[in-house]
């Protein structure tokens, strides 16, 4: 499995986009939340929303569905399929009432299933969503009475998505059911309210920590390089070879094979 961040930043970041992802395996694309800069982030990769097999929500906040309008109609009138979206079945109801349906009804279309080809999640079960792809959806606190989701992907690799500092879930997740790798949220000031703070997430223990990747950063992230432990950044559009839930190679702005188009500034 291949994962590259369409971004890494917080959701008010502006140089380092939403943190949502693209996971390759197989030959086949599922993305990972969808925000508000995904559309731009795509671009700038030289891909386009057809090119996504299926698509993954973690929660309902902008920074991981306001890029969802753009992509139903796309895919819709430009492309003319149906894409998957699966999310937990506490999110569709508010997905579409509360976050889509404002911008997306009009005659004919009147339903999520009017755009995608819905596939609900249990939370706690284990489902393929792509050949190579399975996953795990873990109800974590993040906005009080607002659901929202971390992800077990293939047994071993937790991706957070975002969620307040839980240490003793981290332990448990590595210690019970074998995590390797943990792609983490990171508000890199204190106090973290909604989601963890770089200070306490630096109080873990040191193995732990090595196995850490902190994601959802502020954009003063290169004021922290080297300021994390043992824990490290992910990089924005570098492509992480993930297996068996370890991460054992990254290479630099390239997704199946293909050079970006991105010009650094």
């Amino acid at each position: 499995m291949k994962l590259q961040m369409l971004g890494t930043g917080s959701a008010f970041a502006k140089t380092f986009y939403n943190n949502n992802a693209l996971l390759e395996a197989g030959g086949r694309t599922l993305m990972l939340d969808c925000g508000i800069t995904a559309p731009r982030a795509l671009y700038e990769l030289g891909k386009g929303f057809d090119e996504i097999d299926a698509i993954l929500i973690s929660h309902i906040h902008a920074d991981h569905v306001g890029g969802l309008e753009e992509f139903a109609f796309q895919m819709k009138f430009i492309y003319r399929r149906k894409p998957v979206l699966y999310a937990a079945d506490t999110l569709l109801v508010p997905l579409w009432e509360n976050s889509l349906r404002g911008g997306l009804e009009q005659d004919g279309c009147h339903t999520l299933e009017d755009y995608f080809e819905v596939r609900p999640l249990t939370e706690g079960v284990k489902t393929e969503l792509l050949p190579g792809i399975e996953a795990e959806l873990l109800r974590t606190s993040h906005i009080p009475n607002k659901p929202s989701y971390s992800i077990l992907f293939n047994d071993r690799f937790f991706y957070t998505a975002d969620m307040t500092f839980d240490g003793e879930l981290l332990e448990r997740m590595v210690k019970e059911r074998g995590v390797t790798a943990i792609f983490h949220d990171c508000q890199l000031h204190p106090p973290g309210v909604v989601h963890a703070d770089l200070a306490r997430l630096l109080t873990l223990p040191e193995e732990l920590q090595r196995i850490i990747y902190l994601m959802h950063y502020g954009d003063d992230q290169p004021d922290f390089v080297g300021r994390t432990g043992r824990m490290r950044f992910v990089e924005q559009h570098k492509i992480y070879a993930i297996e068996h839930g370890t991460v054992v190679s990254a290479a630099e702005n390239r997704y199946d094979g293909k050079e970006s188009v991105r010009k650094d500034a």
